[in-house]
C-alpha cells in the first residue's frame, strides 16, 4: 500500500512537471549548493543530477556537472567524480571555470598514483593564483616515488618544472655513490638554484692542527695471536696496518705528524660499541677501517654524528657510503670498475664484438651489468653475457673451444665460435675457476681475443703467470704499485729492514694510504674533502686516486704484463 501512495505522488509530480512547465533551474541549483555546504553530498548530488544535461534554458548545466562530481569525490566515489569532471569538459569545452575541473581531474588521477595522467592535466592549468595549490599537491605525491628513474622521467618530460626537481634531487641525495647520479644532482641545484646544503650534507670549515689523531679500527685479534714468526690468520690485517705505521714514520721526516692509534674490533659488533663510546675516539680527526663490511654500519654512524672523517681501505661496495658526507672508499666502486672497463675496452679492443662470463654474487652481477651498459654505449657489440653457475665451469668450454674442425694434428682448427670473431671477453668475476678456464679456452683457440680481468687474479696464483706475459691478458688495477719508483724502493727497503720481508699487496696499500691522507690534512686541514673533490691526487707509489666523482676512488689503472714486469696500459 505504501509503495503504491509514493508511486502516485511520483507519477503525480511528473504530470505536474510536464503540465506547469520545467523544473526551476535556479531554485534547483541553489538547494543543491545548500546541501552540498551543510555536507550531505548525496543528497547534493540528486539534487544537482537532473540539472547536469545541457539546455537552452539551463544556465547551471556545468556548475552542476562540476558540484555533482564533487560531491561523489567527497563520498570517496572518484570514479564517478572523475567520469562526470571528463563529461563536463566534452559538454562545455568553453566554460570559464575548466581549470578548476581540471585541478579535480588532476587530484584524481595523483591519488590514484596515476602520476603521469597528473601532471599531464596539471600542466593545461594556467590561472596562477593555482598554482600554490597544484605544487602542494604534486610535492606531497611525488614526495612517495622511491624510484629514482621514474622521477627522470618526469624531469625529462617536464624539465622546467621545480617540483618535479626537488623530489628527484631529495631522492638522489640519498645515495651519492653513484657518481653519474652525484652529478645529475649538482645540475638540479644549479639550474633550480636550490639549496645545496638541503641535499649535499657539507663538511664544516676545516682547519689545522699541529698533530692530527688518526684512529685506525681493524680486527687485530690480539688476543689470539701467537708470538711465532709464522704467517697469521689476519696477516693481511697486519701487513696492511705495519704498513700505515711506516708512512707515520715517513710523514714524521717529512715535517708532518699524525699520532696513530690501533683500536682492536675483535670483529664484534659489542667491542666496536664499546671503542665508540670513549671520549677519545670521539676527539680523532680521521677514522681507517673497518676491514669486514658487517662492522661498517655503526663506525659509518658514528662518522656521521660526530663529524669524523672515515675511509675504508679494502672494500669497493657502493653501498657503504649512503649519503654519509664523512665517508669515503680508498678503493673504486664496482659500478666505476665496470663502467671503466667499458669504456677501455671499447677503445683498445680492434674488433668490436665482445662476450661477457660472469659468476653469481651480487657483485658479478653488478660488474657485469656496469660493463654492459658502458660498453654498448661507446660502441662495443655484446655478443652474449652469459652467467656460469656454482660447478659449470665447463660451459666455457663448450662455448668457447667446441671444436668443428681440426688439423692433420688432430689440433682443433676451428670451433662453433669462429676464430677470429670475437675481439675481447669481459670476465665479471675473481672465482678461478671462472677466469681459469676464459683463459685456458683463449690458449687452446690460439686467436688474439683480449681477455679483461682483475688485479686479484695474479695474488691467486690460478694461473701460470708465463700465461699474463704470452696472451693478451689486461687487468684493472687500481692497487697497482709501480715498481721502479724511487719511493716504491725506498719503501721495499724500509719495510724488509724493519720486519725482515718483503712487503705484501696489503702492506703498500697502508703505506700509501696514510702517505696519501697524510699529505691531505697537511695541505687542506682536518676536512680537506672540498680540496679533495677538485682534483686528482698522484701517489707515491701508485697512479693516485680521484675523487672527483664522488666519495670513491674514480681512477682505475689498466695494466699488462711486458717483459716479464707488469706496466700500465691506461688509466680512466
Amino acid at each position: 500500500m505504501v509503495r503504491k501512495i509514493v508511486f502516485v505522488c511520483s507519477l503525480l509530480a511528473f504530470t505536474m512537471q510536464s503540465t506547469f512547465g520545467q523544473i526551476d533551474y535556479n531554485k534547483q541549483y541553489f538547494n543543491g549548493k545548500t546541501l552540498f555546504r551543510e555536507g550531505k553530498y548525496n543528497l547534493a548530488m540528486e539534487t544537482f543530477k537532473p540539472l547536469m544535461p545541457y539546455d537552452a534554458k539551463n544556465n547551471f548545466s556545468a556548475y552542476a556537472s562540476f558540484y555533482y562530481a564533487l560531491a561523489a569525490y567527497n563520498q570517496g566515489f572518484k570514479a564517478v567524480a572523475k567520469n562526470a569532471l571528463n563529461q563536463l569538459k566534452i559538454t562545455h569545452p568553453t566554460w570559464n571555470k575548466m581549470d578548476e575541473a581540471n585541478f579535480w581531474i588532476g587530484k584524481i588521477h595523483f591519488d590514484d598514483r596515476d602520476y603521469f595522467q597528473g601532471l599531464k592535466v596539471f600542466s593545461t592549468i594556467k590561472d596562477p593564483k593555482m598554482q600554490p595549490d597544484l605544487e602542494a599537491i604534486k610535492k606531497t605525491a611525488l614526495s612517495s616515488i622511491a624510484d629514482v628513474e621514474t622521477l627522470k622521467m618526469m624531469h625529462e618530460e617536464y624539465p622546467k618544472d621545480v617540483v618535479i626537481a626537488r623530489a628527484l634531487a631529495t631522492l638522489l641525495a640519498k645515495d651519492q655513490s653513484n657518481p653519474d647520479d652525484k652529478t645529475f644532482l649538482q645540475g638540479l641545484i644549479a639550474k633550480f638554484n636550490l639549496k645545496k646544503s638541503d641535499f649535499i650534507a657539507e663538511a664544516p670549515a676545516s682547519y689545522f692542527k699541529d698533530v692530527y689523531a688518526v684512529s685506525v679500527m681493524l680486527p687485530f685479534m690480539v688476543n689470539t695471536l701467537d708470538p711465532s714468526p709464522a704467517p697469521k690468520r689476519n696477516q693481511s690485517v697486519l701487513d696492511l696496518y705495519e704498513g700505515m705505521k711506516l708512512a707515520v714514520d715517513t710523514l714524521d721526516k717529512q715535517g708532518i705528524k699524525l699520532s696513530l692509534r690501533a683500536y682492536d674490533t675483535e670483529w664484534k659488533a659489542e667491542k666496536i660499541k664499546t671503542i665508540l663510546n670513549t671520549e677519545e675516539i670521539r676527539n680523532t680527526d680521521l677514522i681507517i677501517g673497518p676491514f669486514f663490511q658487517d662492522e661498517a654500519k655503526p663506525i659509518y654512524e658514528f662518522s656521521l654524528a660526530n663529524g669524523i672523517n672515515t675511509f675504508n681501505p679494502v672494500h669497493n661496495n657502493s653501498e657503504l657510503l649512503g649519503a654519509n658526507p664523512f665517508a669515503f672508499l680508498y678503493q673504486p666502486t664496482i659500478e666505476t670498475l665496470g663502467k671503466k672497463s667499458g669504456e677501455f675496452l671499447a677503445a683498445y679492443a680492434k674488433k668490436k664484438n665482445c662476450m661477457v662470463f660472469y659468476g653469481t654474487s651480487k657483485r658479478d652481477s653488478l660488474l657485469a651489468a656496469n660493463f654492459i651498459q658502458t660498453a654498448h654505449q661507446n660502441g662495443l657489440k655484446i655478443m652474449a653475457a652469459h652467467k656460469v653457475p656454482k660447478d659449470g665451469s665447463k660451459m666455457i668450454f663448450d662455448i668457447l673451444t667446441t671444436p668443428t674442425e681440426f688439423d692433420e694434428f688432430r689440433y682443433p682448427k676451428q670451433f662453433t665460435l669462429n676464430k677470429d670473431s670475437l675481439g675481447s671477453i669481459f670476465v665479471a668475476s675473481d672465482d678461478a675457476l671462472i677466469y681459469a678456464k676464459v683463459v685456458s679456452s683463449i690458449e687452446t683457440r690460439r686467436d688474439q681475443i683480449v681477455v679483461l680481468g682483475s688485479e686479484r687474479w695474479v695474488d691467486q696464483s690460478a694461473i701460470d703467470l708465463e700465461k699474463f706475459q704470452t696472451l693478451p691478458i689486461v687487468l684493472t688495477a687500481p692497487n697497482f704499485i709501480i715498481p721502479r719508483r724511487p719511493a716504491t724502493v725506498a719503501f721495499n727497503k724500509k719495510f724488509m729492514r724493519t720486519h725482515g720481508r718483503v712487503p705484501s699487496d696489503y702492506a703498500a696499500m697502508g703505506y700509501e694510504l696514510v702517505l696519501i691522507l697524510g699529505n691531505q690534512l697537511k695541505k687542506n686541514g682536518v676536512y680537506f674533502q672540498e680540496a679533495l673533490l677538485k682534483a686528482p691526487v698522484p701517489g707515491f707509489l701508485s697512479e693516485g686516486v680521484n675523487y672527483q666523482q664522488g666519495r670513491s676512488n674514480a681512477l682505475v689503472p689498466f695494466v699488462k704484463f711486458s717483459e716479464g714486469k707488469m706496466a700500465v696500459i691506461e688509466k680512466r
